[in-house]
């Protein structure tokens, strides 16, 4: 006789997420700047949402400097700005308290989670089925892991280098991020300081220019290969790459 419990009656209707789980994820996606990680995530965030799903949008530090994830392509999205001592397993529950649903979470700028905030996340997927898509630079400027990129590294389901190319000066793939300041290449300093990639504007030519007080140091990043992040070379030298310059 045939277990009855095998029989398809018994088998929950697809989708039914409250009797019967599915599984959920915990997927991170890296590159270096300007790989188009905000893209993508507003881009996964768009896919599902069109399935009926309900979404939080979590980022730290983003390019706008406003709670919101933006892309340099133009997309952007209201986010919830989270610091390193936001508890997010506390953040999602106090979403289900006030009857919004969470069926994934959206996480920008991820390389700036602390250790244990990236292991709230896996335990978000794990006890409650909720799945998390973290988006996140691999290096910091001294090419070193970020402590959020690394732990999610060590956890995370499914790991992606997202393919976008970010070429160097030298048209070979970028893969290293080195913080610029004044013109030159600099390995140390505080690992977190916010700034986009383009160049910061010359004096005069940023609006309100010549108004309040002096101008700090012009900031920027700059998408590099390893062999001219380890030289420090920004660009090619007056006598043209790899040849040497004589006196």
């Amino acid at each position: 006789m045939s277990d009855p419990s095998l029989t398809p009656a018994s088998v929950p209707a697809a989708g039914d997420r409250r009797r019967a789980p599915a599984p959920a994820h915990l997927r991170f996606f890296h590159g270096p700047m300007d790989c188009g990680k905000s893209t993508l995530a507003l881009q996964v965030d768009h896919n599902q949402s069109r399935q009926g799903r309900s979404g939080l949008l979590l980022t730290q530090g983003d390019r706008s400097a406003r709670p919101r994830i933006s892309s340099r392509v133009g997309l952007c999205r209201d986010a919830v700005e989270v610091d390193p001592g936001t508890d997010l397993l506390l953040l999602v529950r106090s979403h289900w308290a006030d009857g919004r649903r969470v069926d994934y979470l959206i996480v920008d700028e991820a390389q700036f989670l602390t250790p244990g905030q990236v292991d709230q996340l896996a335990e978000l997927v794990d006890a409650s089925h909720v799945d998390v898509y973290a988006f996140g630079l691999t290096t910091d400027f001294r090419a070193r892991l970020f402590p959020g990129t690394q732990r999610l590294l060590e956890v995370a389901d499914d790991v992606q280098r997202i393919q976008v190319e970010v070429l160097c000066w030298c048209g070979l793939p970028g893969l290293l991020n080195a913080r610029v300041v004044d013109g030159q290449m600099v390995r140390e300093g505080a690992t977190v300081v916010v700034a986009d990639t383009a160049p910061t504007p010359a004096p005069g030519e940023a609006e309100g220019a010549g108004v309040g007080p002096e101008p700090g140091p012009e900031v920027h990043y700059q998408v590099l290969c390893r062999r001219h992040h380890v030289l420090g070379q920004l660009g090619p030298t007056a006598a043209g790459p790899g040849q040497l310059a004589l006196p």
